[in-house]
């Protein structure tokens, strides 16, 4: 069952730009899975593997952007202390879910943490969608795929933090059907415990598209992503259980990610449903 959670936070003290980085919330996200199993946490602190979780960089409630479906991905300046932040984690196995769940149901608003040299508190989790907080949700990965669609062929994505892909030694910022496909599929048939097989990549065409890159300079190199908005569709001759394939990975999108450093906040997207005004 996979699962993405918003946890609530509120800094005591201000949080600087350079602890508002990729690594600095990997380590945050660690220190708090060690709170709760330290064997957990050091196993994941050293594993190198395709890991099972994501996370965003840290959002401030309300603030002003000029994209609406756009996530903070770097911030230029500190967050001041008393502002109110939010945090998505993902979760893709269940057991991790399951290991973590005294950390879910027992959080001490008066309980410190750190990011960076700042003092912070998690006051509240969310695990159910809401109109104004699209990113949280969860379901099991069975419902997730027979509820997929067998009809739909028009796939719509929202990239929301700068999105790259690695092929041999250098990344790709271009989102090609197989890159994105590819990496979705990878990840289902690692956690799912139900395997796709055969999926037609072949029929997934490039339809419209509002897309930029994006050069983030916070990391030891520099990351190059893609920003925006691209639909794809499925064209031709297809069987229902191919489309209802390609519907389940591009569902699980909102708790996969897409792509390279899904686990310090980049890569994160979400389906956009036709006719819903979800922006």
């Amino acid at each position: 069952m996979p699962h993405s959670l918003i946890l609530n936070i509120t800094p005591q003290s201000p949080i600087y730009p350079n602890f508002l980085t990729g690594r600095h919330y990997h380590a945050l996200f660690l220190n708090l899975v060690s709170y709760v199993d330290r064997k957990l946490g050091d196993y994941l602190h050293e594993s190198n593997a395709n890991k099972a979780f994501t996370l965003s960089q840290l959002q401030v409630k309300n603030r002003h952007k000029t994209q609406s479906h756009t996530l903070q991905y770097a911030h230029q300046d500190a967050i001041s202390a008393g502002t109110s932040c939010w945090w998505k984690i993902s979760l893709l196995d269940d057991n991790l879910f399951s290991q973590l769940t005294p950390l879910w149901l027992n959080i001490n608003p008066e309980q410190p943490w750190h990011l960076g040299s700042a003092n912070l508190y998690i006051t509240s989790s969310q695990g159910t969608p809401q109109s104004t907080r699209p990113w949280a949700n969860t379901c099991r990965y069975n419902q997730l795929y027979e509820l997929a669609s067998e009809t739909d062929r028009n796939l719509n994505f929202i990239f929301s933090t700068p999105v790259a892909f690695r092929q041999g030694l250098f990344d790709n910022a271009l989102p090609t059907r197989e890159s994105v496909f590819n990496s979705l599929l990878n990840r289902w048939n690692k956690y799912s415990g139900i395997e796709l097989n055969n999926i037609p990549l072949e029929s997934i065409y490039p339809s419209a598209f509002n897309i930029r890159t994006e050069v983030i300079g916070n990391y030891k190199n520099k990351f190059i992503g893609c920003l925006g908005e691209i639909s794809y569709r499925i064209l031709g001759n297809v069987e229902t259980i191919g489309i209802k394939q390609i519907n389940a990975l591009t569902n699980f999108v909102l708790y996969a990610g897409i792509g390279r450093k899904t686990t310090m906040g980049m890569g994160m997207v979400r389906r956009r449903s036709q006719g819903t005004g979800d922006r």
